[in-house]
């Protein structure tokens, strides 16, 4: 099974994940800072960053969906859904705390801001966990051709150094 959006062979849904993902952690980052008495101008740092996160999430989905039509119906489609849900409720989360932050002067995060943003970037662990699931399902048995894959295998493996 091969995505539909594709560059140069690989899939773009994997790639884009990994922005919505590594924006949700600088935001939690940059919130703990801020509600641990760090500067005040962090607070707002931390909600724009998660509005690029939520921005970057959206696409991100729109590719997940789009990849979505051509999963079979067995469980590796199951998994591509719970995958697709885990990350939409992440994203709500985030979601949440932005309009909350919204009305805000600054901006700044507060303790119970943190709180949800940690139980969000812990729902989104589930979601890496069945991304990396989804991943080894869809490159069963798939090597390029003249790849380095056609080589060794899939596996590179390397001798241990004698003691």
């Amino acid at each position: 099974m091969q995505s539909r959006l594709r560059v140069q062979g690989h899939p773009i849904q994997p790639m884009l994940v990994t922005f919505p993902l590594g924006l949700f952690v600088s935001t939690a980052v940059f919130d703990l800072t801020d509600v641990l008495g760090g500067p005040a101008f962090l607070g707002e740092v931390g909600y724009w960053t998660a509005v690029a996160a939520l921005v970057a999430a959206a696409l991100t989905a729109v590719a997940g969906m789009v990849d979505l039509w051509d999963v079979p119906g067995d469980h590796t489609r199951r998994t591509a859904v719970a995958f697709n849900l885990v990350n939409t409720v992440m994203a709500a989360m985030f979601l949440l705390t932005c309009l909350v932050r919204a009305h805000s002067p600054q901006r700044g995060a507060s303790a119970a801001i943190l709180i949800t943003e940690l139980v969000a970037l812990a729902v989104g662990g589930v979601g890496v966990h069945l991304g990396a699931r989804l991943m080894r399902q869809f490159d069963t048995g798939r090597a390029e051709a003249g790849g380095l894959d056609t080589l060794a295998g899939s596996t590179v493996e390397m001798p241990r150094p004698r003691p």
